[in-house]
């Protein structure tokens, strides 16, 4: 792999933050009050965690969520939180989504894009899109076109969206993204849709920045939430994540694997911290901009994922597939 001079923008900062920073060191003292964030998969993991850290620090933060009542249980008592429905896989309940929010005349400062699904078994939605890309990137996708307006009007919002070290494991495929002439390999169709998020990132900020907007992806590490529940049991044991007991679990802790708590550090850090501003269309991780690599299941991120003309490639299928353009 060649590694190109345009990705000298992914360069660490020595952020002071790392492996073992939680969510709401990353916080600190910043008030957040006045600020709007939306924050899908809020209800559960990592997405949870994020939204007690930017609750806690004043921001009102919206979490939709398939299920009202799973979420309304998980956010009992955090302050500042208000329910919304969404499906990601269903473009007439994001439109639906978006256009409450729009009603509002709200700003919205942060969009955190934490919902997501690993390794299922083969699903379509209601267009034939392939669930994985369709809930990972597609929906989240569909989501930023349709809130840009609130967005735009923030100047100074920020767009965060959930990748993953997976994205070594290959380049998104322009040729057959859903599986239809190919068979269906499950970590595959993750690994590409992690690409899809982080190319996102450099798409959208490109697109964003002249309006103040600025888009991040970020690998927040190995660990175990309900992102696992497609996963067997024997799947689980051969990464180390099922315990004594039976209990999915982690039982040792690295740079890598980490608990929820500092899964959710490196999210928070690229939604508000000062030390991006000015910064975007980067992949992070271990709370720093993460250092390009070719060297797989090692910290950084591949070329394919960060490179600006596969990611215009990428907008311009995504705004196909989902028969919408971007307004700017």
């Amino acid at each position: 792999m060649t590694i190109q001079k345009h990705s000298t923008i992914q360069t660490p900062i020595s952020s002071g933050f790392g492996p073992r920073t939680t969510a709401k060191m990353v916080i600190g003292e910043q008030d957040l009050t006045g600020k709007i964030a939306i924050v899908t998969g809020g209800y559960s993991g990592l997405g949870l965690e994020a939204v007690k850290a930017l609750a806690s620090a004043g921001a009102k933060v919206i979490v939709p969520a398939r299920t009202l009542e799973k979420a309304q249980t998980a956010l009992e008592g955090v302050p500042g939180v208000e329910l919304e429905q969404l499906d990601l896989m269903d473009p007439a309940s994001i439109d639906e989504f978006a256009k409450r929010f729009l009603a509002s005349d709200r700003h919205l400062h942060i969009l955190l894009n934490a919902a997501g699904i690993m390794a299922a078994p083969l699903v379509r939605d209601s267009r034939g899109f392939e669930s994985q890309l369709a809930t990972n990137h597609l929906g989240h996708f569909q989501l930023v076109l349709r809130l840009w307006p609130a967005l735009k009007k923030a100047k100074g919002a920020r767009i965060v969206s959930v990748s993953s070290r997976a994205l070594q494991l290959s380049a998104f495929d322009f040729e057959d993204p859903n599986f239809n002439s190919r068979d269906y390999d499950k970590w595959l169709a993750y690994a590409r849709s992690k690409t899809a998020n982080a190319l996102f990132a450099v798409a959208m900020d490109k697109r964003g920045e002249p309006h103040g907007v600025r888009a991040f992806s970020v690998h927040p590490g190995t660990i175990v939430t309900d992102l696992s529940r497609h996963l067997t049991d024997d799947e689980l044991r051969a990464m180390g994540a099922l315990n004594e007991q039976g209990e999915r679990a982690f039982t040792e802790y690295n740079n890598e694997i980490k608990t929820i708590n500092e899964g959710a550090a490196t999210l928070v850090w690229c939604a508000v911290h000062p030390q991006l501003n000015g910064k975007g269309g980067v992949y992070c991780e271990n709370g720093d901009i993460a250092v390009i690599t070719d060297k797989p299941h090692t910290p950084g991120v591949f070329e394919w994922a960060v490179d600006p003309k596969e990611a215009d490639r990428l907008w311009m299928l995504s705004e196909q597939l989902i028969g919408s353009k971007f307004e700017n």
